[in-house]
């Protein structure tokens, strides 16, 4: 069953007047790794804007568990259902790792980090000490002890290299499948592509499953 629905989604920038959605509908469920592709400029970034209730669709509807996120409210959308994976990571670089996982959840411990594969000693550096490998472990750290069902990742591996992607990739495999959260990952990667359960091409302003 959908965690996660598009109804006849479409967006237009309103002060242009480009459309960048046409008609799309596709449903996303939990336990799913799924991997979201295109050209540059296709519209991959405001389709995930979509979702994390940054933007607001011009007509259709987006829902979560059948409730429509508007109304709901896109805050208490993006605070309950989304967690969100940044290619910059988007962390405090002057606070821990462990600090960074305390301000989405003051249970968190260190357990999380060692699970997303950073050493016991790093828990305790700055951020801003760390490498891109290791901040983006913490950022999916970030992801998986928030409650939030549904992980929405912005190239996640586009800053890392080949064998970091690879690692991050199974980190993000895990997520979906262990933790049976929904992932959607925007990305150019092709290993990512391979990677995923199931992939959609952005295409003609719609989404096209692979």
């Amino acid at each position: 069953m959908s965690i996660l629905k598009m109804n006849k989604v479409e967006f237009t920038y309103e002060n242009t007047g480009v459309q960048v959605l046409k008609p799309t509908s596709v449903e996303f469920e939990k336990g799913k790794f799924y991997a979201v592709v295109g050209k540059s400029g296709s519209g991959k970034s405001t389709f995930l804007g979509l979702l994390a209730g940054l933007d607001t669709p011009t007509a259709g509807e987006i829902l979560v568990d059948k409730i429509d996120i508007a109304a709901m409210g896109y805050s208490y959308h993006r605070k309950h259902n989304i967690a969100l994976v940044f290619q910059n990571y988007n962390l405090i670089d002057y606070l821990t790792p462990l600090e960074n996982l305390k301000l989405v959840n003051s249970k968190a411990d260190g357990e999380i980090l060692e699970r997303m594969g950073l050493e016991k000693g790093m828990a305790g550096r700055n951020i801003m000490h760390l490498s891109g490998g290791q901040q983006q472990r913490v950022a999916i750290g970030r992801a998986l002890v928030s409650s939030a069902p549904i992980v929405l990742a912005d190239e996640p591996t586009g800053n890392l290299d080949e064998e970091t992607t690879e690692e991050i990739i199974q980190i993000l495999k895990d997520v979906a499948h262990k933790d049976n959260k929904c992932v959607i990952v925007v990305t150019h990667s092709d290993k990512v592509a391979k990677a995923a359960d199931v992939v959609y091409q952005l295409k003609d302003k719609t989404l096209i499953k692979k």
